[in-house]
């Protein structure tokens, strides 16, 4: 399956950013540089809260908390 891509919201300095969801390396803030996200080899390991996901279609779905 292929993989979908995440918004997710830096916990340092608040930055939302769009990244894939199974990213082949680190992935840093653009602001801050501080690590979002780590590959592990599928899925990645996210540091950041998650905001949105993209459904089957590619729309952006907010999750509800």
């Amino acid at each position: 399956m292929v993989g979908s891509f995440i918004k997710v919201k830096c916990s340092k300095c608040s930055n939302e950013q769009n990244i894939f969801e199974k990213p082949a390396g680190t992935v840093k803030c653009l602001v801050c540089e501080s690590t979002l996200a780590e590959s592990k080899g599928g899925k990645a390991d996210i540091k950041a809260e998650i905001i949105e996901k993209t459904d089957k279609s590619g729309k952006m779905i907010p999750l509800k908390k």
